[in-house]
């Protein structure tokens, strides 16, 4: 239970890094909840400097162990490369610091177990920002399956694609943990997980098969999962880093009908859910304001009002399971524990 008064205090949000997904899932939300950000702290201070005059931080910090130990900061917000998240979700928990992480928590399923460890040790709030999930477009397609309007779910697909980054990004970096699973693929994985209550249980990988980036060894650049249900329906994930545009679609299909989110990861650029029952079929739009001013205010209520999210350490350390798993199927090594500094 939150002490009175303490639920409408804004939260008190450090910032790891300059990184530029910062201003679109947090500093626009975070602003429009009337929320602080009182910290920032990158390898570069001057980009820290930079990003703190562009966004209204307080203060820039001179390292990341500064901004961590800073008293003043509650809520540590990791967006720092793959690689970097599961040592600094880490470093935070045992700060005893609130966490709202990039996804995914962790380079491969053995550190995000230590970073739900970690988590349990703290008692704070910790939240994986899949932050398509608390969209309306999202929850329209958990109401149809949960209202029998489609039927059995019968099968689901996800495709998260983009057009290639440039060559020298991070995530084309093995040992920062990259590739296209890693950056795309679980979006997919996790919707897909998250259909488990009309699917009779979370889905097992079935097979798994991936394409690596020239001149990357070990890297990804697409990969396709197939996975079964426990009640017998069936699933498929791509997800390509090098793709022709950007596609970012969710299908499920029942016994009676089918729906389709047009972009289910950034819903605000699209925010069309197709309705097929029969021989009919409607377009419902369901918003486009931001997935992640949703999942900033959901991770503010846990952390002040008290409420449980649902995107908890343990949901990414299931997530991270598949992912290796995945990567084992395909061939390919899960990705490799990151050291800072190095």
């Amino acid at each position: 239970m939150s002490a009175p008064g303490r639920a409408s205090q804004p939260l008190r949000i450090g910032v790891l890094g300059a990184a530029r997904i910062t201003e679109r899932a947090l500093v626009g939300p975070a602003r429009a909840g009337g929320h602080r950000l009182v910290a920032v702290a990158a390898r570069d201070r001057a980009r820290a400097e930079a990003f703190a005059a562009a966004h209204g931080v307080e203060r820039v910090l001179g390292s990341y162990a500064e901004l961590l130990a800073d008293p003043e900061v509650e809520v540590v917000y990791n967006p720092l490369a793959n690689g970097l998240h599961g040592p600094y979700n880490l470093a935070a928990l045992a700060a005893g610091k609130h966490v709202l992480t990039e996804k995914p928590s962790a380079s491969n399923a053995g550190e995000a177990r230590e970073v739900r460890e970690a988590a349990a040790r703290a008692g704070t709030v910790f939240m994986e920002g899949f932050h398509y999930l608390f969209h309306p477009v999202t929850r329209r397609l958990h109401e149809l399956l949960a209202s029998g309007a489609l039927g059995t779910l019968r099968h689901a697909e996800a495709l998260v694609a983009i057009p290639a980054p440039d060559a020298g990004d991070p995530r084309w970096s093995l040992s920062l943990a990259g590739g296209a699973l890693m950056d795309l693929g679980c979006y997919g994985l996790h919707a897909l997980r998250r259909l488990a209550p009309w699917a009779g249980g979370a889905p097992l990988l079935v097979s798994a098969r991936a394409g690596e980036r020239a001149g990357a060894p070990g890297v990804d650049e697409w990969l396709y999962a197939d996975l079964e249900y426990p009640g017998g329906a069936t699933g498929t994930v791509r997800c390509h880093m090098a793709y022709g545009g950007l596609e970012m679609s969710l299908r499920v299909v029942g016994t009676r009908g089918e729906a389709r989110a047009a972009n289910f990861v950034l819903p605000h650029l699209d925010d069309r859910v197709v309705v097929r029952t029969g021989a009919d079929s409607r377009t419902e739009r369901l918003g486009t304001r931001s997935s992640y001013a949703y999942q900033l205010e959901a991770f503010a209520d846990a952390v002040r009002r008290g409420t449980r999210p649902p995107l908890d350490a343990d949901d990414a350390l299931a997530t991270m399971t598949l992912v290796d798993a995945c990567y084992r199927a395909a061939g390919l090594s899960a990705r490799p524990r990151t050291v800072p500094g190095r």
